[in-house]
């Protein structure tokens, strides 16, 4: 790109770039013209878009339907305490435009599906998977192999992260693997914990998402060797990396979009459930019951029903202090984690006396207020 096409801002702003050896005015006028849509703007996407919008990635999209949360602000670097209740994404674009102004940043305040992934991606050439779930990492990678863009995966959990690129294109037409060459088929979804019941050092999103803002930059200036048929892992507690090769595996040609969350969605389990209300009115009437809480310690220290606290990750280690003799009240923050411990004390311990708290501590929070916590 010749040199009157960057602004004088600009010309100081990039000079870094500009005496980068294989890079120069070049390489950032390809950055400048890059399109580059990140999905997840939480541990993960922080960094990409901090790095992507300080680098000069001309076009960035942001997709993330999430509201910051006090618990975010451990690793997610994009926010302060005065974002908290706020979209993230309304935030993500006004503090990076407050990076560099001389870009143009489209937010999506919507959580991905079958119905909008397609339109989405359309106008971007590059898509970065930030995200923190199953169902959306595979709808990711089918819409990417199928509209034919390059994706950037990360992922983390606890003390371990991983990064690769999927579905580059090769100068012969061919593209390389894709996430489902790694993992044909989601996992069952009890056997894979969430970040709010296993947990994640806070600094290793930082590392793995410059990782992934690192290939998006080396392939929209053409410079470098992407991680194509390499998954980068990483243990941040023991600092030990490896790579892993991989090839094209999948026997099945991916043509279509189909609904990963009839794989990744718990099945509705049979299970009692009880209202707030009812909660409420068994606590007046002192019906003789035992409240289970399994949330994280740090969740219940913010505010608690006064139950015994069993977090999900550790409730078969103690099953002993789960009566079988009278009615128990199992909880979590809105019901999902208490289902899958109900389902779990009933499939492999035979409890009969099981009740989920409907809608969990935010159902109660939602109907009595905070002072009643």
């Amino acid at each position: 790109m010749p040199t009157n096409q960057f602004t004088t801002e600009e010309l100081q702003r990039y000079a870094r770039h500009f005496v980068l050896p294989d890079f120069g005015k070049q390489g950032q006028g390809r950055l400048k013209q890059a399109k580059v849509l990140v999905i997840g703007a939480g541990g993960l996407g922080s960094p990409v878009l901090l790095y992507l919008a300080a680098a000069g990635v001309g076009y960035i999209g942001i997709v993330d339907d999430d509201v910051v949360s006090t618990s975010n602000l451990q690793r997610q670097v994009l926010y302060g305490v005065e974002d908290i209740d706020c979209l993230k994404v309304e935030i993500a674009k006004h503090k990076l435009l407050a990076l560099n102004p001389n870009l143009n940043i489209q937010s999506y305040p919507t959580r991905l599906n079958l119905d909008n992934v397609m339109s989405i991606l359309e106008p971007y050439d590059i898509v970065v998977d930030s995200t923190d779930n199953f169902p959306t990492r595979y709808l990711v990678n089918d819409a990417c192999v199928i509209s034919g863009k390059i994706n950037i995966y990360g992922s983390i959990f606890r003390y371990e992260g991983q990064v690769s690129v999927f579905n580059y294109p090769h100068p012969d037409g061919t593209r390389g693997p894709n996430y489902r060459d790694l993992f044909p088929q989601p996992p069952a979804p009890d056997t894979v914990p969430n970040c709010a019941e296993g947990g994640v050092l806070g600094v290793l999103p930082g590392i793995i998402g410059s990782m992934q803002a690192n290939e998006v930059i080396k392939i929209a200036v053409g410079k470098g060797e992407p991680l194509v048929g390499r998954l980068f892992l990483f243990d941040a507690f023991n600092f030990i990396t490896r790579i892993l090769k991989f090839a094209n595996t999948t026997s099945t040609r991916i043509t279509e979009l189909s609904a990963i969350e009839d794989y990744c969605e718990i099945p509705a389990p049979l299970i009692k459930e009880i209202s707030v209300a009812e909660l409420r009115q068994w606590k007046e009437q002192k019906i003789d019951f035992q409240l289970i809480d399994v949330r994280e310690p740090y969740e219940y220290a913010q505010h608690h029903l006064g139950g015994t606290l069993l977090p999900l990750g550790t409730l078969t280690e103690h099953i002993h202090q789960i009566n079988k003799d009278r009615k128990v009240v199992v909880h979590c923050k809105s019901g999902a984690r208490s289902t899958q411990a109900i389902q779990r004390l009933q499939n492999e311990f035979g409890f009969t006396n099981l009740y989920g708290l409907k809608g969990g501590i935010l159902a109660w929070e939602n109907t009595f207020g905070q002072e009643d916590l």
